[in-house]
């Protein structure tokens, strides 16, 4: 590393954000990154560790060359660095933003240090390339003649269309939606990842290298995945997980119930100037809104909420509170499922915003409208794997709109798998040997074939995938999944 000493002479500088009072205002994102010299410091921070387990399995999935980057933006190196980055991750103005940076809790200074940045420096990296022009369309000098049909343009899909797409087939990504992106489109709130500043910035970048987007297609519904079939060379589905775990207890049909990416989908959309007819309209101003779910789904709930005005938010989960530190059965470097409060929680203190575990919902009290206007609750105690009732700790928690953030159970099954009759595990995914699903010419990665993840596991599928994929193109291993600037070229 370029300075040995760096850990010891720079303590970790974390970007900075917007007051609270202020960034609740808006839907823009509201961090302020450090400078270049500020970040060559926090560079400067990774050690020399001999064996770095950022890029492990148990750091990061796509393998970022992680040591290495980091030394050339010490060195003030950055399109270096760039290149280094862009050979194992295809989008890092996601992973930058959103990723819970497992690469930072496998990193060896976090033994007894604060970890290292990475996240940061990541950001830092590709948005300088973006500025200095470095991040440009790469178009392929060779065409293959082969074209793939892409189902899903989530970041899975996104990631098997840009890595085909280097290797010279033809790729067309089909999506439901009006927009492309996917989860990060219409999941993520905008406030921590802008849609049109990144998001659409990359599609249009990606367009330019060659990828056809092909929105308000939904295949195995409205357009048969058959067609494609007899159109195209190969097919890969990366739908996602879309199918909500839902919580079927006593007047689950009053109104005012909804699952969070109904919720959160709306919100998105309303910020890129889509209008809902008040029927429709799924808002959270002026009412009590409760939150089912504690991970980052209800987090996100709970930002959109505040901000457009809830008279409180009450966000609720039935499991036990994280703790604060690893414990034993969370060794180092696997990645600590501890408590951390969200920028969206920490804006609670703008609102009437509480958090509880350990709460069971019994059921949804309704009036003479329909309307959702409470739940019945009751506190647990775990024991194990199972929990019990506490008597007489039932409550009534005061409502008017209730979203479910209780994560997913796999990939709708009424689509494309219906259609082709997809042979699927015990989780309802998709089955893949491989990437190759039970029909010849198709393929599957992300989340439909794998359940509910992150991002950056996302991504892993996508470039796996796409290998498997050419290789059943083509008859033979390219150089999709190499790591050199001279083979990949980004």
């Amino acid at each position: 590393m370029g300075k040995v000493t760096g850990f010891k002479d720079y303590e970790r500088k974390n970007f900075s954000l917007a007051p609270v009072e202020e960034r609740v205002k808006h839907y823009s994102e509201f961090t302020t990154p450090l400078n270049d010299k500020e970040m060559k410091e926090q560079s400067a921070r990774c050690m020399d560790c001999g064996v770095p387990f950022c890029h492990s399995n148990y750091g990061c999935p796509i393998g970022n060359l992680i040591p290495q980057f980091n030394d050339q933006v010490y060195r003030g190196q950055w399109e270096n660095a760039f290149y280094t980055l862009m050979s194992t991750n295809n989008f890092p103005e996601f992973t930058g933003r959103v990723c819970p940076a497992t690469c930072e809790t496998a990193c060896v200074l976090g033994l007894n240090e604060i970890a290292v940045g990475i996240k940061n420096i990541e950001y830092s990296i590709i948005e300088k390339a973006y500025a200095e022009g470095w991040m440009r369309p790469q178009i392929p000098a060779v065409k293959s003649g082969k074209t793939v049909a892409v189902v899903g343009s989530g970041p899975a899909g996104l990631a098997v269309a840009n890595q085909l797409c280097k290797a010279g087939h033809m790729v067309s990504v089909y999506e439901k939606d009006s927009r492309i992106g996917g989860l990060i489109r219409y999941g993520i709130p905008n406030f921590k990842l802008d849609k049109q500043k990144v998001v659409q910035r990359r599609v249009d970048l990606m367009e330019k290298e060659g990828v056809r987007f092909i929105p308000n297609a939904n295949v195995g519904v409205t357009l048969p995945i058959k067609v494609l079939q007899e159109t195209y060379n190969a097919v890969v589905i990366t739908t996602g997980a879309g199918n909500p775990r839902d919580l079927p207890i006593e007047n689950r049909d009053a109104n005012g119930i909804h699952f969070a990416m109904e919720f959160l989908s709306q919100s998105n959309s309303r910020v890129e100037g889509e209008k809902f007819s008040a029927e429709d309209e799924i808002l959270a101003t002026d009412k009590h809104v409760v939150v089912i779910g504690g991970g980052d789904t209800g987090s996100d709930c709970v930002g959109n909420s505040i901000r457009q005005g809830a008279k409180s938010v009450t966000q609720i989960e039935l499991m036990p509170k994280s703790p604060d530190e690893r414990t034993d059965d969370m060794p180092w470097p696997t990645y600590p499922r501890l408590f951390r409060l969200s920028t969206s929680q920490a804006e609670g203190s703008s609102t009437d915003f509480k958090m509880d575990f350990n709460i069971l919902s019994k059921s949804f009290i309704k009036n003479d409208n329909g309307d959702v206007t409470g739940i019945n609750c009751v506190k647990i105690k775990w024991e194990g794997r199972g929990f019990s009732e506490i008597a007489g700790t039932e409550f009534v928690l005061k409502a008017d709109l209730v979203l479910l953030a209780m994560g997913f159970l796999g990939p709708l099954q009424d689509d494309v798998i219906k259609e082709l009759t997809l042979d699927t595990d015990e989780r309802s995914n998709i089955k893949t040997t491989g990437f190759a699903t039970s029909v010849d010419g198709i393929f599957s990665a992300g989340d439909s074939r794998r359940g509910q993840s992150l991002v950056v596991w996302a991504i892993y599928e996508g470039r796996e995938c796409a290998v498997e994929v050419d290789e059943y193109l083509t008859g033979q291993r390219s150089m999709l999944n190499c790591r050199s600037r001279a083979h990949c070229e980004l």
